[in-house]
C-alpha cells in the first residue's frame, strides 16, 4: 500500500467533509468537540508530527509551539492548509531518511509516521462524517490495516486486556486472507497480538470497516460479538480514546 498518496488523500477527503459543513457541528464521537476543533486537531497534527522528523526530536514537542499551527479563517485558506501540512510530514520524512525520531511507541525510523498519519486522517473522517450524517467508506484493505495498526499501537502502550483474556476479531470481506484476521491475547509472556486464526474468549465479527470503526469506538452497531462480552467490553474500556 501507498501510505504516502493514501495520506493525501484521506487529508483532501477529510478537508472537503470540512469545507462544506458548519463548523460549529458537534462532533458526536468526540465528546465536547466540533467539527471546528477537529479540523484543528488535525490540522495541526500534522504539522507537529513533521516538526518531530524536520528537527530529530527525541521528546514531543507542545502542540501549541508547533509553527504555524494555527488555519487561515477563510475556509478555503484553511483546507489549503490542512493539505499543505500532510505534504510537510512527507517531504520531512524525505528530508531524513530512516533516522529514528520520537514516537508513540520508542524511537523509529521517521518513516513510521506516514502510516500513523494515515489512520489518525481515516478515523477522523469518520468523525466528521458522522457528525454531518454522511456515509464513511474505506477501501477493504486500508480498513483493515487500520485495525492492525491501532492493535499494534495499543498493546505496545500495554492497553487491552486483563491477564489470562483473549480476543479475536475476523472480517468478513472476501479476499483479506490472514490480513482480516486479529488475535489479542494477555498470557504468561504478556499482551500480544497475530494475525493467527485461532478460537478467543470473545470473536467480532463483521466487515473490516465496522470492525475499524468498532475497535476505536466510532460506532460498535455493526459488528456482531460472540462469546464473552466482558472480553469485548474489557478491550473498549482500556484502550485509548
Amino acid at each position: 500500500m501507498d501510505f504516502r498518496a493514501v495520506l493525501l488523500e484521506q487529508t483532501e477527503l477529510f478537508g472537503e467533509v470540512i469545507r462544506q459543513a458548519d463548523p460549529s457541528t458537534p462532533v458526536g464521537t468526540c465528546p465536547g468537540w466540533t467539527l471546528n476543533k477537529l479540523f484543528r486537531h488535525v490540522g495541526r497534527g500534522n504539522r507537529w508530527c513533521a516538526t518531530i522528523i524536520s528537527e530529530r526530536l527525541t521528546e514531543p514537542p507542545d502542540p501549541r509551539d508547533v509553527p504555524n499551527g494555527k488555519p487561515p479563517e477563510d475556509v478555503d485558506a484553511a483546507i489549503d492548509w490542512l493539505n499543505a501540512g500532510a505534504q510537510l510530514v512527507l517531504d520531512a520524512v524525505d528530508h531524513v531518511g530512516s533516522q529514528k525520531v520520537w514516537t508513540f511507541l520508542g524511537p523509529r525510523p521517521a518513516g513510521w509516521w506516514v502510516r500513523r498519519r494515515v489512520h489518525e486522517q481515516t478515523v477522523h473522517r469518520a468523525d466528521a462524517d458522522l457528525a454531518v450524517g454522511a456515509e464513511f467508506t474505506l477501501p477493504v484493505g486500508l480498513a483493515a490495516d487500520g485495525v492492525s495498526e491501532w492493535i499494534e499501537l495499543s498493546t505496545a502502550r500495554g492497553h487491552g486486556l486483563a491477564p489470562g483474556q483473549r480476543l479475536h476479531l475476523h472480517a468478513t470481506d472476501d479476499g483479506l486472507g490472514p490480513t482480516g484476521e486479529w488475535l489479542v491475547v494477555n498470557d504468561e509472556d504478556g499482551l500480544a497480538w497475530s494475525h493467527a486464526h485461532a478460537k478467543g474468549d470473545a470473536a467480532v465479527r463483521g466487515p473490516a470497516l465496522n470492525l475499524l470503526l468498532a475497535i476505536t469506538r466510532r460506532r460498535t452497531d455493526g459488528v456482531e460479538v460472540l462469546g464473552d462480552i466482558a472480553v469485548w467490553d474489557d478491550w473498549l474500556a482500556n484502550t485509548p480514546f
